[in-house]
Order: structure tokens, then C-alpha cells, then sequence
């Protein structure tokens, strides 16, 4: 049996990381330690740790490592970096604090890709949308996060186009072998230290795997001026990394799950929310053109328009 480690950045967390925790001590596969890296230690709340009665299934919890760091510190890549280098463990799982697992076999789901596919690098799970979710995330999650698995590596490049390298780390498992050989994610980056990585790893000859039977729920509800900072960041991370952007067209995928949304919407009865959706579509538009075009762009909206300013500095 492998030894795995989680690895968590968390800032602020609450009552959706508490059931992270609590789904993580009844995995069936067992865990060796939680590993977090929490930005600013004073709004972290230690009481957060402790195991509830009804979640020690397995026969010895996993231990839980708390490193603080601050947030000028916080990088997406780095910090995530900072975990693995904390890890020995031969397979590390990846999660967000919001990210809780949808029962008790999602690690045992993700560790049976790895143990059976040699050349999988990484096996990333299902994201299901809650009550939580707005209309628009529902579908994206359908759309992003089918039922069936798959494997891509790099002979998928001219059918998936970038979703070749979409690989999420809200929870995704990582051959640390491989990890390590890659030198992990990318240290300074605004976004996308995932799909960063996925490229460097379908490269290198391994590939990635979509473990639709492993699952998670992830839910958010971002207004249209939250979706034009997130599209912001994203077009940055893209217009930063032309070697692997670089003659990728995003806005392809993007216009297709529009028009399945619109008629998914239609469909359901629930027509009355295409102009929101509509207006939130043309926010994420504008942010992702803003943010590929970010250096014409005077620095202090720049400044205004992202949600880490700390990569400016």
C-alpha cells in the first residue's frame, strides 16, 4: 500500500474546510498526514483540527501539520510547492479547503488510476456542483466534469485543444516521483499552476487522468464583477505562459459550453436567467481580453482589476 500525503492551502477557512477534514479521516485509503499551509495565522482557527467522534474509521488518524506563512508570501504555485517539500510520501493529493469529498472512496478511486497506469503522473477527480451553485457554475461543472474518465497525454492536443492540460488541483492526486522530477509547479504564478504543470508532464511522456468515479463537491456562486477579476488573472496566466498557450485558442471551448448552457437553460424551464447569465458571460469575456492584454494596460488598473496583487510586486 502507498504512503499518502494531502496537501491544503487554506486562507480563512470555516465550516466547509471542518467537513473536508471530516471526510478526509473516512477515506477508506488511508492517509498518512494533512499537511496545510495557511495564509495569515491569525484567521485561522485551530479548533478547525479537532476530529469529530464519528470520523476516526481509520485505524490511526492522520496527522496534521499546520505551517503558516503570510500573505505577501502566498504565491499558487509556491505555496502548493512548499507542502509537497514537505511530503516524503509516495502519492501527494492536492485540495482546496472548499473542496470536500463526495464520500468515503474518493482517495481510493484516484490512488487505483496511479497504481494501474504506470504512466499516469496525476489523476484528478469529479467536481459536483451543490444547492450552493449558481445556475451558470451547475453546468459548468457538467460541462467541465463528465461522467466518463479519460486519459489524455499529448497525442490529444489537436482534438481537446487546452483542455489537454486542464488538470485541477482542487483535488488532484500526484505521482511525487514524477512531481519532484518536474520540479513541481511553476513557483510565481497569478494562475493556472495546474495547467502549468499538466504541460510539463504530458511532455515529459506522462499523462493525465480525468477519475470521474472519484468525486468532490466544490461549489461557488461568483457575481459577474467576480468572474471579470478571476477571467482577469486567467488571461494574465496565459498572456505570461505563451509556452503552452501559445496558438491555443480558449475562446472556442468557451463559446461551446455557452451555447450548451443557454440550451441546457431552455430545456430546464429555467430561461429567465439567460440575461444574468448573459451579463455574467460578457464580464468573464471581458476580464480574460483585459488580462491577455494586461501589459498595455496602465499599472494601476492592472492594480484594480486582480485579485493578486502580490504578483505585481
Amino acid at each position: 500500500m502507498k504512503t499518502v500525503d494531502v496537501i491544503i492551502p487554506t486562507y480563512h477557512p470555516g465550516h466547509k474546510f471542518k467537513e473536508t477534514l471530516r471526510m478526509l479521516r473516512r477515506q477508506s485509503y488511508p492517509i498518512r498526514r494533512i499537511i496545510l499551509i495557511n495564509t495569515e495565522e491569525s484567521l485561522f482557527d485551530p479548533a478547525l483540527l479537532e476530529a469529530d467522534s464519528d470520523s476516526a474509521v481509520q485505524s490511526a488518524l492522520p496527522e496534521i501539520s499546520v505551517t503558516h506563512i503570510s500573505a505577501k508570501d502566498f504565491d499558487h504555485g509556491a505555496s502548493r510547492n512548499l507542502g509537497m517539500q514537505k511530503s516524503d510520501a509516495e502519492y501527494c493529493l492536492s485540495m482546496t479547503d472548499d473542496a470536500i469529498p463526495a464520500d468515503e472512496r474518493m482517495l481510493e478511486m484516484l490512488v487505483s488510476v496511479l497504481e494501474k497506469d504506470p504512466m499516469a503522473g496525476a489523476a484528478y477527480a469529479r467536481q459536483l456542483a451543490t444547492d450552493e451553485s449558481s445556475l451558470d457554475e451547475q453546468y459548468s461543472r457538467k460541462f467541465n466534469y463528465p461522467e466518463h474518465s479519460r486519459r489524455k497525454t499529448m497525442e490529444d492536443l489537436p482534438a481537446l485543444g487546452i483542455k489537454t492540460f486542464f488538470e485541477s488541483n482542487v483535488c488532484c492526486l500526484y505521482r511525487k516521483a514524477v512531481f519532484d522530477r518536474l520540479g513541481g509547479f511553476i513557483n510565481h504564478t497569478i494562475f493556472n499552476e495546474d495547467m502549468i504543470y499538466c504541460h510539463a508532464m504530458l511532455t515529459a511522456g506522462y499523462a493525465s487522468v480525468y477519475c470521474a468515479e472519484a468525486c468532490v463537491y466544490h461549489a461557488h456562486n461568483y457575481s459577474g464583477l467576480q468572474q471579470l477579476h478571476r477571467n482577469f488573472d486567467l488571461g494574465i496566466s496565459q498572456a505570461d505562459h505563451p509556452e503552452v498557450f501559445s496558438g491555443i485558442r480558449a475562446e472556442g471551448e468557451g463559446l461551446k459550453m455557452v451555447k450548451g448552457c443557454i440550451g441546457w437553460l431552455c430545456k430546464s424551464g429555467k430561461g429567465w436567467y439567460i440575461p444574468a447569465y448573459i451579463y455574467k458571460t460578457g464580464m468573464k469575456y471581458l476580464g480574460f481580453r483585459l488580462g491577455k492584454a494586461y501589459r498595455k494596460l496602465p499599472a494601476g488598473l492592472v492594480r484594480r482589476l486582480t485579485m493578486n496583487k502580490n504578483y505585481f510586486v
